[in-house]
């Protein structure tokens, strides 16, 4: 059995956050100050966000990091 890969599933954890907030991918990257093409990358697992980018990200979303990151 193979699990899914970190940053996929991440990112799979951004969107599905982001969207129960109602925001599109352009609102909410404006919102966290990143280019909408870098939230992109986030959301499929293309980008190794920093630990400063993720804070950012829980921040937006009115979350802590604990929960940000819970079935990760």
């Amino acid at each position: 059995m193979q699990s899914i890969p970190l940053r996929k599933a991440f990112g799979t954890r951004i969107r599905e956050l982001r969207l129960a907030t109602g925001m599109t991918q352009e609102a909410f990257a404006d919102h966290c100050g990143f280019a909408r093409t870098y939230m992109s990358r986030i959301e499929t697992g293309g980008a190794n966000p920093s630990l400063d980018a993720i804070k950012v990200l829980a921040d937006a979303l009115g979350i802590e990091l604990s929960e940000l990151l819970k079935g990760i």
